[in-house]
């Protein structure tokens, strides 16, 4: 199991409509083969970072939902609400432990 954690800042004013497309693409993972969870965070003391964790059996996974043309097409309007640039990293999920 893999998890990524990818880290972008919003645009003054974007944070609304940002939510809204990114809660679209968890209902659309929810489908997905290798799909395991996801969690936004916002950080408390940086209200336009964010903060999304991504759970999946693979990498392979992930990246195949990445092609999907839908994928594509939200991932554009994305963009358009955040700064340039953010940071994606991977890591093996050596234990999860959840209540």
């Amino acid at each position: 199991m893999m998890t990524v954690i990818t880290t972008m800042e919003l645009q003054p004013g974007a944070q609304e409509d940002w939510e809204e497309l990114i809660q679209e693409r968890f209902r659309s993972a929810h489908g997905r083969n290798g799909w395991v969870a996801g969690q936004l965070l916002s950080p408390s003391e940086s209200p336009d970072l964010r903060v999304i964790v991504g759970t999946w059996r693979s990498k392979a996974d992930w990246q195949s939902w990445h092609e999907e043309p839908a994928f594509l097409e939200s991932r554009a309007r994305l963009d358009a609400l955040q700064t340039s640039g953010h940071q994606t990293l991977w890591y093996h999920v050596i234990d999860d432990a959840r209540a």
